[in-house]
């Protein structure tokens, strides 16, 4: 949701001949639409949206201000993408940093004229003024007075870095206000996104962001970076490839370990794992189907354990949250978040008679996550049955192999 695709009926209609084990829907792609905008580039459903972010030397899509007819573009093929069902448009903003307030506003107008949210990742991170992650969370803010629409904040506990304290006063200020804010956090203080990713670049990276060049590493060869030079040659190479940033390290810091806290347990906040494909050694994105997976494939290990490690850390050994609190940030907060927009979800995400039997049951005082930052594609554990609409796919712990039960979830067509 936080990128998106384009054209969304081909993205639609390609994941229908590809077998899916769970439910599956899309934003539209207001990146992609940007960067058609810009000339050069002809957006493609059937390819994996993050190959869309980079493989290009001419950048403008994400580093300059769209003029009136480019804007005009952008809006014309977002709103394609939302009458043929999109669940949202998806604005990864710290991508392309160059976007004015006046294009994302009309965005927005686009978004409250279809009542859909918006998914958005920050325009900047940063513990320090300017450009810092707080500015960005105001931007955001200021967004949903302005024009009405439901702005949905990717990742909070990533893009607000160190400054998580104030990240989550300004939004809770603004829902007491009444404004349609909603968010989300995963439970690791590690993110993922592609080694081409603009932030990485600033010169005074290091001062804004409390990290340094070595708390980068390359996902496909476990490489710590050692300096600028050294990121800014692999983003040359290939700005696709994935990396993970140690932003926090809460295994030894007690600090870092509250505040990831404050941003997994933020009140009304859904649990997301915000997943990453799995890769290659080379670094190319693996579209098969193997189970279980290959072990030269890697990723960040919240693709694999997020709502496991969750449960294990934040309710059954931490107790830091009660059992059905931490099921409703798994459960029916995300569904809140696109129902009004998405007329399937009114039938999940709830126990009851004549709904949809998507089911998971586990045993609490044996579910855990498995993948770690070495070994990142070990399943997780304690998942007794796993029902999508009514079908089993995991029966008696055992994944059927077999089973393919997933749909798409998608808005009405107009």
């Amino acid at each position: 949701l936080e990128i998106g695709a384009l054209p969304v009926a081909e993205w639609y209609d390609h994941q229908a001949t590809v077998p899916r084990v769970l439910n599956y829907g899309t934003a539209a792609a207001w990146a992609f639409a940007r960067r058609a905008a810009f000339g050069g580039f002809s957006p493609n459903g059937k390819t994996n949206p993050l190959n869309h972010m980079g493989g290009s030397n001419d950048n403008r899509w994400t580093t300059d201000a769209a003029s009136p007819g480019q804007t005009d573009t952008i809006l014309a093929l977002t709103r394609q993408g939302l009458e043929e069902g999109a669940i949202g448009i998806g604005t990864p903003n710290g991508y392309l940093t160059g976007t004015g307030l006046k294009e994302l506003s009309l965005v927005c107008d686009l978004a409250v004229e279809f009542d859909r949210p918006t998914y958005t990742h920050i325009a900047y991170m940063a513990n320090i003024d300017p450009k810092s992650s707080v500015e960005s969370y105001i931007r955001l803010i200021g967004l949903a007075g302005a024009t009405g629409a439901h702005m949905h904040i990717c990742h909070l506990n990533s893009t607000s870095l160190q400054d998580i304290d104030r990240a989550v006063e300004i939004i809770a200020k603004a829902q007491a206000q009444g404004l349609h804010v909603t968010t989300e956090a995963y439970p690791y203080g590690t993110g993922s996104t592609v080694v081409g990713a603009p932030f990485f670049a600033d010169p005074e990276f290091t001062k804004r962001t409390g990290s340094d060049y070595s708390d980068i590493e390359l996902v496909k060869n476990q490489h710590r970076f050692t300096d600028r030079d050294d990121i800014m040659r692999a983003a040359h190479e290939e700005p696709t490839d994935l990396v993970m940033w140690h932003y926090l390290d809460i295994d030894v810091n007690a600090e870092h370990r509250r505040m990831l806290d404050a941003s997994v347990t933020y009140p009304g906040g859904s649990i997301a794992s915000d997943a990453m494909p799995w890769v290659r050694p080379d670094g190319s994105i693996y579209e098969g189907t193997e189970w279980p997976l290959p072990p030269e494939l890697s990723s960040h290990p919240r693709s694999s354990g997020t709502f496991t490690k969750f449960l294990r850390d934040f309710t059954r050994e931490r107790a830091v949250l009660p059992l059905v609190e931490a099921l409703a940030k798994c459960t029916i907060y995300p569904a809140s978040v696109i129902e009004r927009c998405t007329p399937q979800i009114a039938r999940k995400a709830r126990l009851r008679a004549g709904f949809d039997a998507d089911i998971t049951i586990f045993e609490l005082a044996s579910v855990t996550d498995r993948a770690t930052f070495t070994d990142m594609n070990r399943p997780a554990e304690g998942v007794v049955h796993l029902l999508i609409g009514g079908t089993l796919v995991i029966a008696d712990g055992q994944l059927d192999t077999a089973a393919a039960p997933g749909q798409a979830i998608r808005c009405p067509r107009t």
